[in-house]
């Protein structure tokens, strides 16, 4: 799979898949962010992988071929590659949502509209252990929504972390809306990275998307975080398509850089639960390389490298394009 071919399935999105492909562990629903409650798969073709939304209105097909599956526009292969295999919500990780439901109303999100379980340590133990019969776990990372309050679900996450150390010699990634103290909390329980989400670095956009947050707050943490884990090991989703410029996004990525932050520029994902709500354009694959080169060139002038990370979204790949790793 060529970087323009993983950028055309990325701002794509999804795809109609024969259920029959979809063994158990192919097929995964997601549980927190704008995906979620979402099925979708994996396609790992060379160094490359790439998550699809499944989806039978699509655009594009995946049908199986005698070397894996063909990846199909109006009947003209696009891309070849193999289904991978999704251990807890992506392929060589346990990647688990704690809290599946938030008291924040950000309108690009499904979640505040579900009623998801709120995760106890033995539950996620025993995903984690269900993990590694099925594959290789090379990272745990754990994301959360806002069941109560910041505090209160920081303070879940580093018992759930705490709990984890004792139990597994694997590198631990946390994500979730964070306080003053979080970093500190988070790293003393065990975490070996983090990431804290600014959403969007428009101010008009964040006020209209994510009310009730403070982008002062996170990229406060954000800065004190790199403080506490170092350069490589703190990040942050950065959505692309809620109507930001490009120029937004380059100053962006260079205050972050320039933080010790690598940013993940992350495709919107439309969510039926916020129709109406929200307007939103998916990228399209040039948007998508040119913002990933971009990123790249300003990641190196800062000392910044994605094939550091050990936990999370920069290693998995399955949803963007992700500089040094894909470009």
């Amino acid at each position: 799979m060529t970087p323009e071919e993983k950028a055309l399935l990325v701002s794509i999105g999804s795809a109609h898949i024969d259920e029959a492909l979809l063994a158990d562990a192919n097929k995964t629903t997601a549980t927190a962010g704008p995906g979620a409650g979402g099925s979708s798969f994996f396609i790992r073709s060379g160094d490359r992988r790439v998550r699809l939304s499944i989806n039978p209105t699509s655009l594009i097909r995946v049908v199986a071929s005698e070397e894996g599956v063909m990846v199909l526009r109006d009947d003209a292969v696009i891309a070849r590659g193999e289904l991978e295999p999704a251990l807890c919500h992506c392929p060589e990780q346990a990647y688990i949502t704690i809290s599946e439901r938030c008291i924040y109303n950000c309108t690009f999100c499904p979640v505040p509209r579900l009623s998801g379980e709120i995760k106890t340590i033995d539950t996620v133990l025993n995903l984690i252990d269900d993990s590694y019969s099925r594959g290789t776990v090379r990272a745990i990372s754990l994301t959360s929504g806002v069941a109560e309050s910041p505090e209160k679900e920081v303070a879940r996450t580093a018992d759930t972390v705490r709990t984890l150390r004792d139990h597994y010699d694997l590198p631990i990634g946390v994500s979730v809306y964070p306080t003053d103290t979080s970093s500190e909390i988070l790293a003393d329980a065990g975490a070996d990275e983090v990431k804290y989400n600014v959403e969007t670095m428009d101010p008009k956009l964040f006020t209209r998307v994510c009310p009730g947050l403070s982008i002062e707050l996170i990229l406060d943490t954000l800065e004190q975080a790199v403080g506490v884990f170092g350069k490589n090991a703190v990040f942050s989703n950065f959505i692309i398509g809620l109507g930001e410029s490009d120029t937004c996004v380059r100053d962006g990525v260079i205050h972050l850089a320039e933080l010790g932050v690598i940013p993940i520029l992350r495709p919107i994902s439309a969510s039926p639960l916020r129709n109406g709500e929200i307007v939103i354009s998916r990228p399209s694959a040039d948007r998508l390389l040119n913002l990933a080169l971009m990123e790249k060139d300003i990641l190196a002038d800062y000392g910044l490298d994605s094939r550091l990370a050990k936990t999370m979204c920069l290693p998995c790949t399955g949803c963007d394009i992700t500089p040094f790793r894909d470009v």
